[in-house]
């Protein structure tokens, strides 16, 4: 009756052959987030393309790194940003605050003066405040200078006027938040339209010569209002711990990517899992007795596993991927249910799903189950390995990769009883790959590598797949993976791989795409992925061989190009090597042309790649 997305989206790199790379690439963190220099800089100081990019060099380093969780937590809104640093850890997110904040900023020539009585009303509010609406002045907070002071106070010098006034109204629209006490947002709801146009215009003219003054130091001003900036603290490095039997497994079956919204409660549930029936919001497992499972059995934890029905016997939605979880053992079951009992309760009401009709109907999957769900545990195969046994019960089972690593019907049911064939993802719009794509000409330890840390010699893992290896795969232990491995190797689908739907491109548009996109490569790609397309091992992916890049349908390579990002930070890989987003300066027709040619260079034999599926590809969500 749905798409089953389940509790993971997956996408992974296929796994190519790499040879040495011909160019040295530094390791340095310059170089890992040489990605954030596209839109920002080689320094950091901002730039304008088609879009103001802000200057991000010199300011203080908590302020940076809470801007930074705030776009990785859904707090601040600005999708690129917020697809960047998604599966970027807090200890990599501090280390690149702090080499911003080091960086010696340089400001862009002052704008054309305003109409003087909007300057001075601007000027007024910055050194004045307005007393009778309790707008404190700006300089009570960022510094008689405006250089801001640290942990967490910004400059407001050198910016641009018109990123001024956006970031003013989104702190008014309450579209843009931070750490409470949010003290930015408390202020600017009391500033009318004229207010933040005569605050802008005046931050805009004001001329900047030499290297800018330094933040403040932390407690030199006394601050007017209470604001969680100040308490911007830098984390500690994390202290891996041992993990249960039952949090080893909660793991394994990604419970905490679906039962945790971005930047929310542990397990509080809340968040949205788009469906081409509608949006399915995850439940709170937290023990809390009256809106999470704390007044829940073993039984009906079992059942909801096992048999996909609620404590009061409600069928559930397929969303949670139950049709894998009947697999389960009931050991695993009950280990994974005493688990959940320890961790902290969160009272978070669970959020009605948002089905349209007739799949609001839940008595309608009494048919759906019918036609597609048996229930069973798992049950060995005797004429395999105990290994690949217990392969085939984590990809099976508990890992559930089918979810979305294999076709759908027209009810969201997987297509056919064999191995996951790949499919694209409805909604997200990633194309899940065949899981044995690949699998036959790489060796174990590479996938155990890929699965582990997201990076390995042949291939790294972007998209929703980098998800699932920070919050699931990384954490198990190196048994398991090369289980998961041997099994994956033996896999044989043949399925025929789903086709895009996007223009045909004639003979004469493919060569010409094949010459434009010689010429971009060159420009753009060949520095991190080499003239020859063989990539750098653990860095940047190959492009020669790569199965990723030649599957019938190019959706993937198409949106890495367009949106760029940032493999997951793992224990394997924390600092991991970025690419760079490229939607804002290359039109369809230049992605078209260096997908095309990356796809028919070097022996690679795919098929061209249209415009028109780039344009389409633009219009998706980022995330």
């Amino acid at each position: 009756m749905i798409r089953a997305l389940g509790l993971c989206l997956l996408f992974a790199t296929a796994l190519a052959t790499l040879p040495a790379a011909r160019g040295a690439i530094p390791d340095t963190l310059e170089q890992r987030i040489a990605a954030c220099a596209t839109c920002h800089g080689r320094s950091g100081e901002g730039l304008r393309t088609n879009e103001y990019y802000p200057r991000i060099a010199g300011k203080p380093a908590g302020y940076l790194y809470n801007q930074l969780l705030n776009f990785r937590d859904r707090r601040r809104q600005a999708p690129v940003m917020n697809h960047m640093v998604a599966s970027l850890s807090d200890a990599y997110l501090r280390e690149i605050a702090e080499h911003y904040a080091k960086l010696t900023p340089t400001h862009p020539a002052a704008v054309a003066a305003a109409p003087g009585p909007l300057l001075a009303r601007g000027q007024a509010l910055m050194s004045q405040g307005d007393a009778t609406r309790k707008i404190p002045a700006c300089t009570a907070c960022h510094g008689k200078a405006l250089s801001g002071m640290n942990p967490g106070i910004p400059g407001l010098l050198g910016l641009d006027a018109q990123y001024i006034a956006a970031q003013l109204g989104a702190w008014r629209n309450r579209t843009r938040s931070a750490h409470a006490p949010d003290c930015m947002a408390d202020v600017a709801a009391k500033l009318v339209p004229g207010d933040v146009a005569a605050i802008a215009a005046w931050l805009g003219a004001q001329a900047q010569s030499g290297a800018p003054a330094a933040p403040l130091p932390p407690g030199s001003l006394r601050l007017p209002v209470k604001c969680g900036s100040t308490d911007a603290t830098l984390p500690a490095a994390e202290v891996p711990r041992p993990a249960s039997r039952g949090e080893y497994l909660v793991r394994a079956g990604n419970c905490f990517s679906c039962h945790t919204t971005r930047g929310g409660q542990p397990y509080a549930g809340g968040r949205a899992i788009p469906t081409p029936f509608g949006t399915l919001y995850s439940s709170n497992i937290t023990p809390d007795p009256q809106t999470g499972l704390g007044r829940w059995s073993a039984e009906d934890f079992r059942r909801a596993l096992h048999e996909g029905k609620s404590k009061d016997g409600a069928l559930l939605y397929p969303g949670f991927p139950y049709t894998n979880y009947t697999k389960v053992t009931r050991e695993d079951v009950d280990a994974m249910y005493e688990y959940l009992r320890t961790i902290p309760a969160v009272t978070q009401p669970n959020r009605p799903h948002a089905m349209r009709f007739p799949y609001d109907k839940r008595s309608l999957l009494a048919g759906w189950r019918a036609l597609y769900f048996k229930p069973g545990t798992y049950a060995n195969d005797p004429l395999q390995s105990p290994q690949w046994n217990r392969g085939a019960y984590l990809v099976e089972g508990l890992g559930h990769c089918n979810a979305c690593h294999a076709a759908r019907n027209a009810l969201g049911a997987v297509k056919g009883d064999g191995p996951p064939a790949g499919g694209l993802i409805p909604m997200l719009n990633w194309y899940a790959p065949d899981l044995a794509l690949g699998g036959a000409t790489t060796a174990n330890a590479e996938i155990v590598a890929l699965l582990k840390s997201g990076v390995s010699h042949r291939g790294a893992v972007f998209g929703p797949m980098a998800e699932v290896v920070q919050d699931s795969l990384q954490h198990l232990v190196d048994e398991d993976l090369a289980a998961i491995a041997v099994y994956l190797k033996s896999l044989r689908t043949g399925a025929a791989q789903e086709a895009s739907s996007g223009a045909q491109v004639t003979p004469e548009q493919a060569e010409a795409a094949m010459k434009l996109g010689a010429r971009l490569y060159k420009d753009r790609c060949s520095d991190c992925h080499q003239p020859g397309g063989e990539g750098v091992p653990r860095a940047y992916p190959s492009f020669a061989g790569n199965a990723a890049l030649l599957m019938r349908n190019p959706v993937n390579a198409i949106r890495i190009t367009l949106n760029g990002g940032f493999p997951p930070s793992t224990r394997g890989n924390p600092r991991p090597y970025g690419m760079p987003p490229f939607a804002h300066v290359m039109s369809d027709d230049e992605v078209a042309a260096v997908v095309t040619y990356i796809r028919g260079a070097w022996g690679n034999r795919a098929a061209p790649v249209s415009p028109a599926e780039v344009a389409a590809a633009r219009g998706v969500p980022v995330d």
